[in-house]
């Protein structure tokens, strides 16, 4: 497969020399103020009982979700290398606007909450092994913002997330923005999984600078999300339960003929389609 081939992260370094014109190269921020940033991104904070919900209705078919370095080669060194006997999953729910559709159908609710979130790159689950630990390294792009919300995280000796020269410390139901392309490590010294829901938007920027990081997101959907899906269309997905579950409720109300639900979205690619 051509993803695998190509070093895509190289081809990135002149992008990010062009945004640092304006984003300020080693001047830039890590952290981000995500009300100021991306307000809609705290709809995701106010249901996150909804979304820890579906996450625990798929987590016990965990052995058939991919490790990371599964989908995307170029994670080997940071997925595989360091512990290569626990794992780091990812459970893919948005692809550079692709959506697995398998994957998807087990989690309706989250996928309607992240389709009211402009500027969306990718979303997914992020399961980490108890003791996976995850090499420092930098991401490969600055056109996006990465927000985390905690979903599971153990008690006992919690994973922490060191981004530049300063540590973060995920508790469930909190969430954060940063900027993904700065030095960062996990150090995981729990004893259970660590879940998080991970969210890449768009950096908010001005002209010129949005017209080509839209460009560059609309060339990453066929370079990148839609290779991913073929892999998982190869790929066994974590079975569906066996009776349908009720539909959950979005903001704390139950769906049902009093309430507003949250419309799907009809852009789910089949994988059919690139065979």
């Amino acid at each position: 497969m051509i993803l695998d081939q190509i070093d895509y992260e190289k081809l990135l370094i002149p992008l990010n020399k062009f945004y640092d014109l304006h984003i300020g190269g080693p001047r830039r921020p890590v952290f981000f103020d995500i009300a100021a940033t991306r307000p809609e991104l705290l709809e995701l904070d106010r249901n996150y009982h909804v979304i820890r919900e579906e996450l625990l209705g798929i987590l016990p078919e965990k052995r058939a979700i991919p490790r990371y370095h599964e989908l995307d080669a170029m994670q080997y060194p940071i997925s595989a290398r360091v512990a290569p006997d626990k794992d780091w999953k990812v459970y893919p729910l948005n692809l550079m606007g692709v959506k697995p559709p398998a994957y998807c159908a087990r989690c309706p609710r989250t996928v309607a909450l992240l389709d009211r979130i402009p500027g969306l790159f990718e979303a997914f689950f992020s399961i980490l092994e108890g003791g996976k630990s995850i090499p420092a390294h930098e991401g490969p792009y600055r056109g996006y913002l990465r927000y985390h919300l905690g979903l599971v995280v153990p008690e006992t000796d919690p994973p922490s997330i060191r981004l530049k020269d300063q540590v973060y410390t995920w508790q469930e139901g909190q969430s954060v923005l940063f900027d993904d392309s700065w030095d960062h490590e996990v150090t995981n010294r729990s004893d259970s999984d660590r879940v998080i829901l991970i969210v890449d938007i768009r950096r908010p920027m001005p002209q010129p600078f949005d017209a080509v990081n839209r460009l560059a997101q609309a060339i990453m959907k066929p370079v990148y999300g839609r290779p991913i899906l073929q892999k998982l269309a190869a790929m066994t997905p974590p079975a569906p339960p066996e009776a349908a579950l009720q539909p959950q409720a979005i903001d704390g109300r139950r769906a049902g003929a009093d309430n507003t639900t949250v419309p799907l979205s009809n852009d789910h690619v089949d994988a059919r389609e690139l065979a």
